[in-house]
């Protein structure tokens, strides 16, 4: 029997004006209790995705599912299981994190003890006395991640969670995603462009870009799909006769450098080789990182 999963769109689209689709037949679907890395530049769609997850945009096309319920007519229940942070934190500099948690608090009517629950869970609790106005970057997030944890929601959504930190903010922030989703069997949803930061927490993908899935699944699946597609930088003393003898290779031109694709070692060596016994001196021979990142350049590159 199939799992129901935590969220599930189908040819779900919307459109701001006339003319094209923001995003057009996007199919997610977010397995429960996993960190859903939702990956694309800037513009490509996935604020848009996530404001219709969250009801903040009217349905215009396809369906939403989410815990097996269909999102409009149970919307007010759906959300009471549903946390959230899009875009930047509204958070109040001259009040202290206690008492912004506390104006959220009477919001949601949760208990008064889950105020220091919830800093705990943040690694904030020696900070709750200080105003937020002194808080770094990275604690702003973490306070603001604390009160969307308020009504101890079973889902996590969090549109670029790491912009504008530094690095110990990231890994931070890092450590308490993993946090949510292994202590507290949390789902979350995490949209980013940070793609190698998202590589390390992740356990789903989906690479969005120009409003199309280019790609979901697994991250295990996502590094078969970059193992069958394994590429050699290469530099020669001459590119265009190397461009030549290698069409076997499937070359391709990127700047002063060319890409081949190999498919194990031994053609490493064959390719290198080919040159050489041509004349060409070989100034760089080296295979490509195999990771998220070269992953997504590739799937958007293909596509355009």
């Amino acid at each position: 029997m199939n799992e129901i999963p935590a969220i599930r769109t189908t040819a779900l689209g919307y459109k701001y004006s006339k003319g094209n689709h923001t995003i057009n037949n996007i199919n997610l679907l977010v397995p429960e209790a996993s960190i859903y890395g939702f990956l694309g530049p800037n513009g490509s769609g996935k604020t848009t995705t996530l404001s219709l997850l969250l009801g903040m945009l009217p349905l215009q096309q396809g369906r939403i599912e989410v815990f097996g319920l269909d999102f409009h007519p149970n919307r007010i229940s759906i959300l009471r299981q549903v946390g959230s942070l899009i875009e930047t934190p509204s958070l109040y500099g001259h009040l202290t994190a206690l008492e912004n948690l506390e104006v959220y608090r009477q919001v949601y009517g949760v208990a008064k003890d889950r105020l220091a629950e919830v800093l705990k869970i943040v690694d904030l609790e020696e900070a709750g006395k200080k105003t937020v106005g002194r808080f770094s970057l990275g604690m702003k997030q973490r306070l603001a991640i604390a009160l969307a944890l308020l009504p101890k929601p079973r889902l996590l959504i969090l549109d670029e969670p790491t912009n504008g930190l530094d690095p110990n903010g990231i890994i931070e922030l890092r450590k308490l995603l993993r946090k949510l989703n292994k202590g507290y069997g949390m789902t979350i949803l995490v949209s980013s462009h940070l793609l190698s930061e998202v590589e390390k927490m992740v356990t789903h993908v989906g690479i969005i870009n120009s409003g199309e899935m280019l790609f979901q699944g697994t991250l295990q699946e996502l590094q078969q799909v970059q193992k069958r597609q394994h590429k050699l930088q290469l530099q020669t003393s001459d590119n265009e006769l190397a461009y030549k003898l290698l069409r076997h290779y499937h070359p391709e031109r990127n700047r002063e450098n060319l890409l081949v694709t190999y498919n194990c070692s031994d053609e490493i060596a064959s390719i290198n080789q080919l040159l050489m016994v041509n004349g060409l001196r070989v100034y760089l021979l080296r295979p490509q990182e195999n990771n998220l990142e070269q992953s997504f350049i590739q799937l958007t590159s293909s596509q355009l």
